[in-house]
């Protein structure tokens, strides 16, 4: 009998973790630097606390131990030096990788990027569906992988991450109960995206309207707002795992808006795989609201990440408008390329509001429809309802031209 194990403890004092990364000529210090921070609060998700980052410069990550041989001896030093319970990789490491670091480190658990994100999702999913097509996910991930990520209850030896795997006598017997369970997730998802197509072929007489975007951007506390519903909102990455439909009603025109799970750069590919059901629901809308948290430094590549994911479910035709949430806490970098800045210099920002800026800015230039909101503040919400209920209008006749003939009577906002 075999148990999984969750990256998470459940134990009341918080695990240490010390944060790996390499620096290439693709991906710079900066860069590094920006992903390591959003590593960690990946981690902070989790409860495990950042005490140490290691970066690297390299032209390729090491194909046996991911950072260079030099770069290894200082984190052992670390970690023998300071109580660690685990080191975390932002990348995927191949079975391998881990195999190797795992004899090097000896007892500190050994994690990459995509088991600490699935552990988020197994953590934040709610409804039977998320959890299954999170279990299939982690199952795919921990097949190549299993004399680390599984164990026999005979041999267990604590709760938390990287608990030693089986014998090498029981890994076949292992690979071929996991590869059984992987066959019956499948079956049994199948049989759940099938009811919620059925779902969604009834709701096909209205308007549907997705709001996507890079995890943490604000989507949860923006669909609240539009829908007046109440829909889970918190500063965590991944907070939003199941997705949430509502129907609103704007000026006696009715139409369904769903909110969506986060993405994220690397996301893993066996999450995109096992949440294709929920994602049907980014692919079949008639409108998206993209979500982009403008205070956040890497927010241009937030925005890009989204449209890329957008283009590999087959979604980047959609009608679409681009909303700049958080406009209450950002604040221009003038150290940027002089063609890409919003503000002239701090005098001009100082002339007008910051939102009149924005709308003069290149940022605004970046598709046909964009908005500039606050969200928590509700800030410039009556532009964003005006254009997307313009877009909503515009679709709903388009699928009920006779609308008018059935007694609909439009009302104003004033009244």
């Amino acid at each position: 009998m075999i148990e999984k194990k969750q990256l998470y403890s459940t134990a009341v004092e918080r695990e240490k973790a010390v944060l790996v990364a390499v620096s290439t000529q693709k991906q710079g210090a900066e860069k590094t630097k920006e992903y390591l921070q959003e590593l960690a609060f990946l981690a902070s998700t989790l409860g495990i606390d950042t005490v140490q980052t290691f970066t690297q410069n390299l032209e390729r990550t090491d194909i046996k131990t991911y950072t260079g041989k030099g770069k290894l001896e200082e984190i052992v030093a670390f970690i023998k030096a300071e109580p660690v319970d685990m080191v975390i990789y932002d990348d995927d490491l191949s079975p391998a990788q881990v195999r190797n670091l795992e004899r090097v480190f000896e007892d500190i658990k050994v994690i990459d990027r995509s088991l600490l994100i699935l552990d988020i999702f197994a953590m934040r999913a709610q409804t039977a569906q998320s959890k299954l097509q999170v279990e299939l996910a982690q199952y795919q991930y921990m097949y190549p992988r299993l004399t680390r990520l599984w164990t026999h209850l005979s041999r267990q030896s604590g709760a938390g991450v990287g608990m030693r795997g089986p014998g090498e006598k029981e890994l076949e017997t292992d690979r071929r109960i996991v590869k059984d369970r992987i066959s019956f997730l499948k079956e049994k998802l199948e049989k759940v995206d099938k009811q919620s197509v059925t779902r969604r072929k009834e709701r096909d007489r209205l308007v549907r309207v997705a709001i996507v975007g890079y995890t943490n951007v604000g989507k949860s506390t923006l669909m609240r707002s539009l829908s007046k519903a109440d829909v889970f909102a918190e500063n965590k990455l991944f907070a939003t795992v199941d997705s949430t439909v509502r129907k609103v009603n704007m000026e006696n025109i009715p139409f369904l808006l769903t909110d969506t799970v986060g993405f994220i750069r690397k996301l893993p590919t066996t999450l995109i795989e096992s949440f294709k059901s929920t994602l049907d629901e980014v692919r079949e809308a008639d409108i998206l609201v993209h979500v982009v948290d403008i205070s956040h430094p890497a927010f241009e590549e937030h925005l890009d990440v989204v449209n890329k994911t957008l283009v590999e479910i087959g979604a980047a035709d959609k009608a679409t408008v681009l909303v700049f949430n958080k406009i209450d806490l950002y604040k221009p970098d003038f150290n940027k390329d002089e063609d890409n800045l919003p503000f002239e210099d701090e005098e001009d920002q100082e002339e007008e509001p910051v939102l009149e800026q924005l709308k003069k800015s290149y940022i605004a230039k970046k598709a046909e429809h964009v908005v500039f909101i606050s969200a928590e503040k509700k800030e410039n919400m009556e532009e964003l309802r005006s254009t997307l209920f313009g877009m909503v209008k515009e679709k709903h006749f388009s699928i009920y031209p006779n609308w008018l003939d059935l007694g609909y009577t439009p009302v104003t906002s004033e009244e």
